[in-house]
């Protein structure tokens, strides 16, 4: 029997919270960002699928999600570079940049590597 998961809780903790990140930063994304706007739709929609498949164990959702928290890092890190640091900088990239840790932690890497299909 194929079961299909929004969580797994047999997941290293780094997965489980990276997950939940995820789904939290696409229910934000659609309150916040605009539901009539279809890129800020099309990033909720991709984290959601991350969150899913991670949380089924698979090696694209793993990929969808470090890509997608990666493109979200890359406009804070741009910010940087352009203005230096910025306490706005900083409350604004905690969230992109606590996601991408978590998913490209040894821990979340490794159990990827062994586990996902």
């Amino acid at each position: 029997m194929q079961t299909r998961r929004w969580t797994n809780a047999s997941q290293p903790q780094t997965l489980q919270i990276a997950v939940f990140l995820l789904y939290i930063s696409a229910a934000f994304g659609i309150l916040f960002g605009g539901f009539l706007n279809p890129i800020s739709l099309a990033i909720a929609a991709a984290n959601v699928g991350a969150g899913y498949g991670i949380a089924n164990e698979r090696k694209w959702g793993y990929w969808l999600g470090v890509g997608i928290t990666g493109l979200a890092v890359l406009p804070y890190l741009l910010w940087l570079l352009a203005d230096g640091l910025d306490l706005n900088l900083l409350i604004g990239a905690m969230f992109p940049v606590a996601m991408f840790a978590l998913l490209v932690h040894p821990q979340s890497r490794d159990y990827q590597r062994i586990w996902f299909r």
